[in-house]
């Protein structure tokens, strides 16, 4: 595919030409960057990129190809690809199908060719933004005015659209411990590193009432991560203030840090260009220790806020930027992390979190 070209327009007017790779067509979505230097399939099936056009910065992807196990949903979320050398050709005995294929089978476009690292620098100065991307269309106004019709992440509700249909469970009833998880989004890992633990996990759609979630009976409730703006989730707010109400032990992560913060008033917002890869350094103010995280956030809880708060302690701290990223709810058995301590990709320096909500749900 290397002669079929692509091009990709940013909402401030920029225009990038490139290859095409994997499906032809053309795709719309806000422009984000993730600077992990590996874990590709991983970032690509996270739901919470749902909407997103992500920017990987590192030189080489898809070196290692496509393993069917190496996935965190049913399928590729983000909306497209953007990547400097995306490669067909792969050299792991485990994997069992190229980049290219994979994505033209999950109907994903994507630009090769790209300096992506020129771009990231353009997106950290001038914040995320729409774009849209086309290896089918070289019309640069047609591409301009359907780009304009492209809705703004600000305020936008996405974690009902990705959420499943059907409940589900992970482990075995006979476990002792039960945990009901609200998905916005979940990651499968998550999942993983809960029924590891010996829990009994079932998944519910994100609209689930609160009765009903009672009716599985749960020693515990997770909050999941999830794509999009979490002020306009007022039905999620809702159940999480009624689950704080019954005192149960809740645990959110991501978006669910966000809706945890919300449920105890304190308002969230849109980052200038978010936080997206595996390597952000995270203070434990309870440990002194830190951590290497795993994110993918692009709203942000309201630092200010979180400090007014008297219901609320901050329990981790961003070393970059100084952003909330943990918080505990006094007198409550609830607690949160804007960061993603399952960390696939990434390392494993933040999985005692998991340990810590098992604790707490065994009294």
């Amino acid at each position: 595919m290397i002669n079929n070209k692509a091009i990709l327009i940013l909402a401030d007017g920029t225009i990038i030409h490139g290859n095409a790779f994997g499906k032809t067509g053309t795709a719309t979505g806000e422009i984000c960057f993730n600077t992990g230097m590996t874990g590709y399939q991983e970032v690509f099936t996270d739901p919470s990129y749902y909407g997103q056009v992500v920017i990987m910065n590192t030189v080489h992807v898809g070196n290692y190809g496509v393993n069917p196990d190496d996935v965190e949903s049913n399928g590729v979320k983000v909306k497209a690809v953007i990547g400097r050398n995306l490669e067909e050709k792969y050299s792991r005995f485990l994997s069992n199908n190229s980049l290219q294929q994979y994505l033209e089978d999950q109907n994903i476009v994507a630009i090769d060719g790209v300096d992506t690292r020129a771009l990231v620098a353009h997106v950290r100065t001038k914040g995320a933004m729409n774009c849209i991307l086309s290896s089918e269309e070289t019309d640069i106004e047609k591409l301009k005015k359907q780009l304009e019709e492209v809705p703004s992440m600000d305020g936008l509700e996405l974690a009902s659209v990705v959420s499943t249909k059907e409940s589900y469970t992970i482990g075995e009833e006979k476990d002792e411990l039960r945990i009901a998880v609200l998905d916005f989004g979940v990651k499968k890992n998550i999942l993983t590193c809960l029924a590891e633990r010996g829990a009994y996990v079932k998944v519910f759609n994100a609209k689930t009432s609160f009765a009903e979630l009672q009716q599985f009976n749960p020693n515990g409730y997770f909050i999941s991560n999830g794509p999009g703006d979490p002020a306009p989730m007022d039905y999620a707010i809702s159940t999480v203030k009624q689950i704080l109400a019954a005192n149960v032990p809740l645990f959110g992560i991501c978006l669910g840090h966000q809706l945890l913060a919300l449920a105890n008033d304190v308002p969230t917002f849109k980052m200038h260009h978010g936080h997206r890869g595996l390597n952000h350094p995270v203070k434990n103010i309870q440990t002194g220790k830190s951590e290497i995280t795993t994110q993918n956030h692009g709203f942000g809880v309201d630092p200010e806020a979180v400090k007014n708060n008297a219901n609320i302690e901050i329990t981790h701290v961003n070393l970059n930027d100084n952003s909330i990223e943990g918080i505990r709810i006094k007198n409550k058995k609830a607690f949160s992390v804007q960061y993603h301590p399952e960390a696939t990709p990434g390392p494993h320096d933040s999985r005692y979190l998991f340990d810590d909500f098992i604790e707490l749900v065994r009294g």
